[in-house]
């Protein structure tokens, strides 16, 4: 940073200098020329805002303070000091050293300015480096977790191929088996609960299995176009039972219907992610608030919840495959939510506060 005195300093040094010039001009003027001595003491003086002049001025301050001190002192020598001719040349000589005095500090404050300009612009072009060097380690950084995170996903891609065709099936014939069962069972039979709980425990793994395929190996964005109104739309009613049944009152502030680009399918998914995710925030009742707007040149769809909110640890990793907060959560939907995000060039933000909800915004560009 260069630094920069301020007017209010500046005239305070002016202000020293020419009081001082005053001063000791006085002094040899009030002064009779019997007072040999004092007049040698009193010429001397000059230096002192002399040197100050150059110091803090530098080169062209103590050429002005070294001119000044010699016109203020010429006409004291002429008038009188004339009649004392080996007297008058050792003033005159002086005037001449007050010219070199005042144009050597001011040569050299000059350089030590300089010199301070130049370490003040190496410091700040280091700085600069410095930052842009940081900049790009952390960059560096998102790039490696990006390709451990691309590995581990071809990882989980090859894994979840091979558990599609080991479990699928098996899956099937045991969920066959068990509707028959329930189907050769009484309805008072108490054995009637045990097939119904095989059924709905086979369904669940089936769904977590979906939820693989779907993080591992998601569809390509296609490029076409949809209506976000009507994708928000169907989302709402799909989810319109889960939230009676949870006591969640839904409001949705829509903004005039926008074409997007993209794949609608795969942002209705994303959408359906947030917002079971938000009812299942709140099994006890609350509010869901679903808001369209458009900023800029991007739409953002807020999906906003007054259920428990995120904890700062759980906000750094809840877009990780695998992180939950429930139980009986995979910890896929999120990481899929994002996936087809930014697959669409988009990002989502989350905003919460424990105990507060949690707010969800998509952003969308328009092109």
């Amino acid at each position: 940073m260069k630094m920069v005195i301020s007017n209010k300093n500046v005239y305070l040094r002016l202000a020293i200098i020419v009081g001082l010039l005053m001063l000791v001009t006085a002094l040899h003027y009030l002064t009779t020329t019997q007072k040999v001595n004092a007049h040698d003491i009193y010429r001397r003086l000059y230096y002192v805002p002399i040197v100050l002049g150059g110091v803090w001025f530098t080169l062209r301050g103590g050429i002005s303070t070294a001119l000044v001190a010699s016109l203020l002192y010429v006409p004291h020598v002429l008038y009188h000091w004339d009649h004392h001719p080996s007297i008058a040349l050792e003033q005159y000589l002086e005037i001449v050293l007050y010219n070199v005095i005042g144009c050597l500090t001011g040569f050299l404050a000059q350089r030590e300015h300089q010199q301070k300009l130049r370490y003040q612009q190496a410091a700040e072009t280091l700085e600069d480096s410095y930052r842009t060097l940081r900049e790009q380690a952390d960059q560096i950084i998102e790039i490696e977790e990006q390709l451990r995170r691309a590995d581990r996903l071809s990882a989980l891609g090859e894994l979840s191929a091979g558990m599609a065709h080991e479990i699928r099936n098996p899956l099937g014939s045991i969920k066959g088996t068990a509707e028959i069962l329930r189907d050769g069972v009484a309805a008072d039979d108490p054995k009637l609960e045990f097939a119904e709980i095989l059924i709905t425990e086979v369904d669940r793994l089936n769904r977590v299995l979906e939820d693989f395929l779907s993080f591992a190996r998601p569809e390509p964005v296609e490029h076409g176009r949809f209506f976000l109104n009507r994708i928000v739309q169907q989302v709402i009613d799909l989810t319109r039972q889960q939230a009676l049944h949870n006591n969640v009152k839904v409001e949705w502030l829509e903004a005039e219907d926008v074409e997007l680009p993209g794949r609608g399918e795969q942002i209705q998914q994303a959408l359906l992610n947030l917002v079971l995710n938000a009812l299942q925030a709140m099994p006890d009742g609350g509010t869901l608030d679903v808001l369209t707007k458009v900023i800029g040149n991007e739409m953002q769809i807020v999906v906003a919840d007054s259920g428990t909110g995120i904890t700062v640890e759980d906000r750094e990793r809840i877009f990780n495959p695998f992180v939950t907060t429930r139980d009986t959560g995979t910890g896929l939907g999120l990481a899929i939510t994002q996936r087809i995000i930014h697959g669409h060039d988009g990002r989502i933000i989350l905003d919460s506060v424990p105990g507060e909800g949690a707010r969800f915004t998509v952003c969308l560009p328009l092109n």
